[in-house]
């Protein structure tokens, strides 16, 4: 880290540099003209070789900056058992979310519309704690590199980002030793030293006079006494609840852990930023790719493939369910072999019903050898 005397912006210099290829997967809706894109990214040297190396006779040597480089994303979510693993997946999770961030920031500027109202065009949801490092990256970028106060910074930061958390115990919560932080992002560390100084403000206020909220609020996670050298971490998931302006669950009864264990401390700071949504896949999407056939089928009983877009239709084949010969067809593309069959099917839920003996809509749908989405 580099400090200007004059009073400038800190700036970050050293490290290894890599390029970030893009590389664009086309996602089609179903029956619409519509064409998402899911951009993957590769990490590549910015030299193949290192010349100089090479015609010292230090041929690995010269190689060596190539392979680290790509190593970044060799391999999702290496092990981090070992020293050198945990430094492979903070490098990865930092290449990930910086060279998305670069990217939005890029297609974002060619809108034409100032960097200050980013907030109010752009969401990046977090799905778990993995990308949360993107929350000071992204103030990094918008006070050291776009010049925003770090108030309008913070407000635009917190503005953009979302989190989904997927894990209840406490335990499991990802955390990360700030030794390796300030030796790998020290200018990150130094924003995550301020967005808690700044958070632990507000909680002392809110929670005046009870210094144990301190302590389990933190992002901060102070070592136990005696203090043992490497023990201090970052709380991500804690990182995540305050650099966003939403927190969800991905079941009732999940979100309902959050708010009355997990994170009680914080839903009783900012209750209105914790909601449900609940995850799942989405049946008709899954029919249709786990068994063709019974989807086809569906489609000829209901004539038509309206359904594939609305699955409550699916109600509709109650009216065949005792009808012999639907029985029969409905067998051969799948079903189970029954004497009866009903269907039910709610308009207000997303899941597929459970299978029941004696249901039509139970019908044991083959899997796909190979299904992507």
């Amino acid at each position: 880290m580099v400090h200007d005397r004059t009073g400038g912006q800190p700036r970050w210099e050293g490290g290894d540099l890599v390029q970030a290829v893009a590389y664009d997967n086309l996602i089609p809706g179903y029956g619409t003209r519509n064409t998402l894109n899911l951009r993957l990214w590769a990490s590549r040297p910015t030299r193949q070789l290192d010349m100089a190396l090479f015609n010292a006779g230090d041929y690995q040597g010269a190689l060596e900056a190539r392979q680290r480089s790509e190593n970044i994303t060799s391999v999702l979510y290496p092990n981090d058992e070992s020293y050198s693993g945990k430094e492979l997946r903070l490098k990865q999770q930092y290449f990930l979310v910086a060279a998305t961030l670069r990217d939005i920031l890029e297609r974002f500027r060619r809108t034409g519309r100032p960097i200050a109202e980013m907030n109010e065009h752009v969401c990046i949801q977090l799905n778990d704690t993995h990308p949360a490092l993107g929350i000071p990256e992204l103030v990094r970028l918008l006070v050291d590199q776009e010049h925003l106060s770090w108030d309008k910074a913070w407000d635009v930061t917190t503005g953009i980002y979302a989190y989904t958390n997927h894990t209840v115990l406490p335990e499991a919560l990802e955390e990360w030793d700030v030794d390796m932080f300030e030796v790998m992002l020290p200018r990150h560390m130094e924003l995550i030293y301020q967005i808690n100084h700044r958070f632990l403000q507000e909680v002392s206020e809110f929670f005046a006079g009870d210094s144990r909220r301190l302590e389990e609020m933190s992002i901060i996670k102070e070592p136990p006494l005696p203090p043992a050298l490497g023990d201090k971490k970052i709380r991500m998931a804690h990182l995540a609840i305050v650099g966003c302006h939403r927190v969800n669950g991905v079941a009732e009864i999940h979100t309902e852990i959050l708010r009355t264990a997990t994170f009680r401390s914080f839903y009783y700071l900012w209750p209105a930023k914790f909601c449900n949504v609940t995850n799942g896949v989405t049946p008709r999407r899954w029919l249709q790719l786990a068994n063709p056939l019974l989807a086809a089928l569906i489609s000829d009983i209901l004539m038509g493939d309206a359904w594939r877009g609305d699955f409550a239709l699916v109600t509709e084949l109650r009216q065949h369910a005792r009808d012999p010969a639907a029985q029969a067809r409905w067998r051969a593309a799948g079903g189970p072999t029954l004497a009866r069959a009903t269907c039910s099917c709610s308009r207000r839920s997303s899941r597929p019903a459970r299978m029941r003996r004696g249901s039509l809509q139970a019908a044991r749908a083959r899997p796909a050898r190979r299904a992507h989405t």
